[in-house]
């Protein structure tokens, strides 16, 4: 798993300014969608990444490509992604390699966020138990870096939009110390990243979604495996 420089990993947590930015000569870095079975809309706001990965580029000292690449967990190019994203509305299903795969993926140094879009819980739960079967899912502490490396969370994942009545909830998965899977659950994060007209979310809403996605991914890229 590719990791940044001690220099790039510094420079990432800073707010952007022109003498942070990186040279127009580096590579831009990739991130991926995950395509997974089951018949999920894996595929679901197809807005949010774009916009994410916008705002990190002109936020932090990250120079990100303009879009995702969707990636299958048996992709050769899984392996250059430091931080993969899944979303959908309904099932998931993993096959016995990709729980093996996705199981390495993680341990190496990989992040996977997964975003509740409504729909995919059960399935999600279910699937990434067969992964990490002596990992349980955690509460992720208020007091966590994923809540404050770049903007600051005092009271961890933001709402984004109501279903149930529910408080969000931050989950994860640690492999030592190191946050190696992150659940937004209840929050619909990435609606908060899609384009405004799309679901009429307040620019209040908006800009907090959008800070807890460069936070994610700045950790996703920055924690040493």
């Amino acid at each position: 798993m590719r990791r940044l420089s001690s220099i790039a990993l510094a420079a990432a947590v800073v707010a952007a300014s022109g003498s942070q930015r990186p040279s127009t000569g580096a590579s831009a870095m990739m991130i991926g969608r995950l395509q997974y079975d089951g018949g999920g809309d894996w595929y679901a706001n197809p807005s949010s990444l774009p916009n994410l990965l916008a705002a990190v580029n002109q936020r932090t000292a990250l120079r990100v490509a303009d879009r995702e690449e969707v990636v299958r967990l048996a992709s050769p190019n899984l392996w250059g992604l430091p931080y993969i994203y899944m979303t959908g509305h309904g099932n998931v299903r993993f096959s016995d390699d990709e729980v093996r795969i996705l199981r390495r993926y993680v341990e190496n140094g990989g992040f996977l966020h997964a975003d509740d879009n409504y729909g995919m819980d059960e399935s999600f739960r279910r699937e990434i138990a067969r992964v990490f079967p002596d990992r349980p899912l955690v509460e992720v502490p208020a007091g966590h870096p994923i809540y404050h490396v770049v903007h600051d969370f005092p009271r961890g994942l933001p709402k984004v939009h109501e279903h149930d009545g529910l408080p969000a909830e931050g989950l994860g998965i640690f492999v030592g110390d190191r946050l190696g899977v992150y659940y937004s659950y209840q929050s619909d994060l990435g609606d908060g990243w899609e384009d405004p007209d799309v679901h009429g979310d307040s620019a209040a809403i908006r800009e907090a979604a959008l800070r807890m996605g460069v936070n994610l991914l700045v950790y996703a890229v920055t924690a040493s495996p």
